[in-house]
């Protein structure tokens, strides 16, 4: 059986705020916003366009420690990567809707890359990777 990653959990201090950037700002799709009656909390799901597998719960934090993590979920490290089949429509698309990128784009070896951070400092980067050149003599 073949096996993925289906949700990741972003810690967030408030779901609304949260749809209102992962929808608003990047563009995302909400997929499911459950009240959960029996732990008093709601299940909210969020894509990236295109997305078919993997996708994210946003978690609002119920204590202090969970609220401790908000924002720095990997401490200081890139958290998530986006891949984009176009990387400058996204980039050019995010900056005009107020993300704020802390690294500027460069290219690599491997793509076009930048860093952004979501709503609450979470490190992401920006990726479109660079296209796999065939060698002609490998044939």
């Amino acid at each position: 059986m073949p096996q993925y990653l289906g949700l990741v959990s972003v810690i967030v201090q408030d779901y609304d705020e949260a749809i209102a950037f992962y929808v608003g700002k990047l563009g995302f799709s909400l997929d499911e916003d459950t009240f959960q009656p029996a732990q008093n909390k709601r299940w909210v799901v969020v894509s990236p366009p295109g997305a078919t597998e993997s996708k994210i719960l946003l978690a609002q934090a119920t204590n202090d420690h969970q609220t401790s993590r908000v924002g720095n979920q990997t401490g200081g490290r890139v958290f998530l990567f986006l891949y984009t089949d176009d990387f400058w429509r996204d980039f050019n698309t995010y900056k005009s809707r107020g993300v704020i990128f802390v690294r500027e784009p460069k290219t690599e070896k491997y793509g076009t890359i930048a860093v952004f951070e979501d709503l609450h400092g979470n490190q992401w980067d920006l990726v479109q990777p660079a296209i796999a050149v065939r060698n002609p003599s490998a044939a």
